[in-house]
């Protein structure tokens, strides 16, 4: 198998742990293959956009969503590290309002595997970090929506010291109890 796949406290969110081939040169892996990802994870999913960011240490982005056009992501991290959550805005799941958090490095290469009807985000623990994440469904600006990051109903144990860096809509944030999340 390609990949070792080990679910979370949220089973329908994966860990994905590639078979990395290294040597002396360097390493080699497949990142993705549409076949093997099927088998390992019993998924059927066709990605449509590719995203990269860059952020600085600190930098918490998220918690993001789309209410109509949800996208299911797979993301990985292929320089520096950040803390990677997501949590479960869908009202009638036995899980609703619940989180897990995953660190996902350059060194360590796991992707997370996060459906759509969950809320995203992640900070960097590194100096800086370059995140890349496919999605299944295309950006849709009218339909995002972002949950705060520092929601006590959630009470996601960010592994920070210091307030984090945050765009003005991450700060505009609503609390989970008022915003619009899936049925």
């Amino acid at each position: 198998m390609p990949y070792q796949v080990t679910p979370t406290a949220l089973p329908e969110v994966l860990i994905l742990e590639p078979k990395v081939f290294g040597d002396e040169r360097g390493f080699f892996f497949e990142s993705y293959n549409q076949r093997d990802f099927a088998q390992a994870t019993g998924l059927q999913t066709a990605f449509v956009q590719d995203n990269h960011s860059r952020s600085a240490r600190n930098v918490l982005r998220g918690l993001h969503y789309q209410v109509q056009q949800p996208q299911g992501k797979l993301v990985r991290v292929v320089q520096g590290e950040v803390y990677d959550v997501a949590v479960d805005v869908r009202k009638s799941s036995a899980h609703f309002g619940r989180w897990v958090g995953v660190h996902l490095s350059a060194e360590n290469k796991r992707q997370l595997w996060i459906p759509a009807g969950f809320a995203h985000g992640f900070v960097v623990l590194s100096d800086t970090a370059e995140f890349l994440y496919k999605t299944t469904d295309y950006y849709a600006p009218a339909h995002e929506r972002c949950i705060r990051w520092d929601d006590p109903a959630i009470g996601i144990r960010w592994p920070i010291a210091a307030p984090p860096l945050l765009a003005a809509k991450d700060a505009a944030g609503k609390l989970l109890a008022e915003a619009e999340v899936f049925a």
